[in-house]
């Protein structure tokens, strides 16, 4: 299997790990009265199964995001562009003085 994929494939699953943390926290904390609505719904379970996978999608696009940004190389010499001379003269301008 290539690496990329390879990367992708464990990064979406991350993503879904931190999403089930996530639910879990809100459904720990009863958040917008998530816990009762989840627990008194005959509709619950397919409802923190859409939460879930929603929040599942969004974490593992930004893990797999911070992957790929992260493997970046760190950019090498001054930050600030190229250096100045450090002696400044005086330029005549012509102006049309009518």
């Amino acid at each position: 299997m290539p690496k990329l994929i390879r990367l992708y494939i464990t990064q979406v699953a991350w993503g879904f790990v931190i999403s089930a943390v996530f639910v879990g926290v809100l459904l720990a904390l009863n958040v917008a009265n998530l816990r009762h609505l989840i627990t008194s719904s005959e509709m619950g379970l397919i409802a923190l199964g859409m939460i879930w996978f929603m929040n599942g999608i969004v974490f593992a696009g930004v893990q797999f995001a911070y992957a790929i940004m992260s493997m970046a190389e760190k950019p090498q010499g001054p930050r600030r562009g190229t250096p100045v001379a450090a002696e400044f003269k005086p330029v005549m301008v012509k102006t049309d003085n009518s």
